[in-house]
């Protein structure tokens, strides 16, 4: 599931920005060309909460790397304002999933926008077969 929560991400942002931004998954190795972007998750979780039915928490930190190095203030905060409208919902296996928990911050002139993208899975439970047949003695004590 997380998988496929990055390539809905990606596709995301490949559909807002188009191929003239990069985007990598995980890492970047070398040869990184602005602008880009950088997703990567942060501590994802995955809670039970009643019978066969989980919650995949999952935060994600979507790096910005702008093109203007001498002065990227301007082209952060348009960055900024696009992803906060656009990657409210993303899709993928024909479902939309709401990103939760908006927020961003600017750090050394690359901007970190982190976004939760939590999602409820239910499990096929695996049922016990049921008894064929049950007998019962009955007897009256005197």
């Amino acid at each position: 599931m997380l998988n496929k929560t990055f390539i809905g991400i990606a596709q995301k942002l490949n559909q807002v920005f188009g191929d003239s931004h990069e985007i990598h998954i995980g890492s970047i190795k070398q040869g990184l060309s602005e602008p880009c972007f950088l997703i990567n998750v942060l501590n994802p979780s995955y809670e039970l909460i009643i019978s066969n039915t989980y919650l995949l928490r999952q935060k994600f930190n979507i790096l910005y790397y702008p093109e203007n190095k001498v002065n990227p203030t301007g082209e952060i905060n348009s960055v900024i304002s696009t992803l906060q409208t656009e990657m409210e919902y993303i899709s993928f296996d024909n479902e939309i999933v709401r990103g939760t928990k908006i927020s961003s911050e600017i750090i050394d002139e690359t901007l970190h926008f982190f976004v939760n993208y939590d999602i409820r899975v239910v499990k096929n439970r695996i049922l016990d077969p049921y008894m064929e047949e049950l007998s019962q003695m009955e007897r009256v004590k005197m």
